[in-house]
């Protein structure tokens, strides 16, 4: 699939009617608010005020989304949203972030160190509509519910856009079935285009490729076990996800790959069965990775497989292991790492 002619670009650039919308004691007037370019630069911490001048609608996991302009006062949700604006050098625009799943990088953490964190995890709407947003990005469908931030209907009806990291669609004909790495550059183009800085998106995209081009396979075959949360019953990455995605571009076998799902829940016991040579583990706030380490230590079960014994452990943050920038760099660290534990 090219970036060209992936369906949720069909509709970019398609006309818009918007009038002044008013949020709470915010005046949004989305349609006569005309910017200049976006930042020459495409440096991480690079800023930009201004909207581009272009109307942008997309298809968003079946939600039509227009802007007339870029959004400027953006909360996200979710790790991967708010590495997604400080990757195109908006950290300006947010006034918001909530349930990050770890620390952002190092190369964002200037530009980040200002913006409130509204919630550990997802706000409720009256700490959402207190920073007078004009737009919600999450990571997930589920973070816009009415006992959340609010529903994307409702939200719209306040004035507030709404976009949903596409990857993360559920729907029919717009879950990535399965996600690869062109899904992963034509969200990076999209949010571009919504957030009007469609030149640094496609630095971001040449950056994550030539990263991926240095990634270097095992010679021989690796399986491995991909264990995102969960303690007594483990979700793990499964056969269509951004796991997936990842482990093959590592050259990992992942042992779950016949569940045709992004993530599933699986017993130890059929986790025992399958001895896999490493067991990746993704290390978030709130599930840690040395947590994961003690836990399958401590279970006899689990303390007698090949990988638990010879520690034989890949770990990954959990932003790398949903679709976004950090993807790439996550697929060379995971061959880095099986280097280290001579499987390289």
């Amino acid at each position: 699939m090219t970036l060209s002619s992936h369906p949720r670009r069909a509709l970019l650039g398609a006309p818009l009617i918007v009038g002044p919308l008013l949020v709470g004691p915010l005046l949004v007037a989305l349609a006569g608010c005309a910017g200049t370019a976006e930042p020459a630069s495409s440096s991480p911490t690079a800023t930009s005020s201004q909207a581009a001048p272009s109307a942008v609608t997309v298809d968003n996991c079946g939600t039509s989304v227009t802007v007339e302009s870029a959004p400027q006062r953006v909360v996200t949700i979710k790790s991967s949203t708010t590495e997604m604006m400080l990757a195109l050098g908006l950290a300006d625009r947010l006034v918001g972030t909530a349930f990050s799943d770890g620390p952002v990088p190092d190369e964002y953490a200037a530009a980040a160190a200002d913006v409130p964190v509204l919630s550990d995890k997802v706000p409720g709407q009256e700490a959402l509509l207190e920073v007078e947003p004009d737009f919600v990005y999450g990571g997930w469908e589920s973070n816009f519910s009415a006992d959340g931030v609010g529903e994307r209907a409702s939200l719209a009806a306040l004035g507030i856009g709404t976009y949903v990291s596409p990857s993360a669609c559920k729907e029919p004909g717009y879950m990535p079935d399965p996600l690869t790495f062109d899904d992963v550059y034509d969200e990076v183009l999209e949010a571009g285009d919504v957030f009007g800085a469609p030149a640094v998106a496609r630095d971001v995209v040449a950056d994550m490729q030539a990263t991926l081009a240095t990634a270097q396979r095992p010679s021989d075959e690796v399986s491995a076990l991909w264990w995102s949360s969960g303690t007594d019953t483990p979700y793990v990455g499964a056969g269509i996800g951004a796991p997936q995605m990842l482990m093959d571009a590592a050259g990992l076998t992942n042992v779950v790959a016949d569940v045709h799902d992004t993530w599933t829940s699986v017993g130890w016991e059929q986790v025992v069965a399958a001895d896999p040579d490493v067991i990746v583990l993704v290390d978030s706030s709130w599930n840690t990775a040395e947590h994961k380490k003690e836990s399958l230590a401590s279970n006899p079960a689990t303390a007698a497989l090949t990988a638990v014994r010879e520690g034989r452990y890949l770990v990954v943050p959990f932003a790398a292991s949903e679709a976004g920038v950090r993807n790439a760099d996550a697929v060379v660290s995971l061959d880095e790492q099986l280097a280290e534990l001579g499987l390289g």
